[in-house]
């Protein structure tokens, strides 16, 4: 089942967490999802920075988005590039392998300069 971007919103609204964090579902298809999130001072960790949490939770909303909510994580897997130099990341999400119980994606989140800030990959379980 492919959800259409209203659909997926309506279906993410319960996810409170990623909801609370700001985060928003812009565009979604076929094993494929962007969202973004503008940074927020809550966002930031005692340096100054963008925590690490924050952008793994967007980059976790944006892996749901693309596989429409239909698998759970069973790994996850990120690697932080760069601090954001900007006032909003915006997270990718590619399915690269759709198998009959397992998907993998990988996410890239980047600032809106385009710098990758981080870069995501996710092992889920259909459901």
């Amino acid at each position: 089942m492919r959800r259409d971007l209203a659909e997926t919103r309506a279906f993410f609204e319960d996810d409170r967490f990623a909801v609370h964090s700001g985060i928003e579902i812009d565009e979604v298809g076929e094993g494929y999802a962007v969202c973004s999130m503008d940074i927020k001072d809550f966002h930031k960790n005692a340096r100054g920075v963008v925590m690490g949490g924050a952008i793994f939770t967007l980059a976790d909303l944006c892996y749901g988005a693309a596989c429409d909510g239909q698998a759970c994580s069973m790994t996850s897997e990120i690697s932080y590039l760069h601090a954001a130099k900007g006032n909003r990341l915006i997270a990718e999400a590619r399915r690269i392998k759709d198998g009959r119980t397992t998907v993998f994606y990988e996410i890239r989140v980047k600032d809106e300069n385009g710098l990758l800030i981080a870069f995501a990959t996710m092992t889920g379980f259909r459901v």
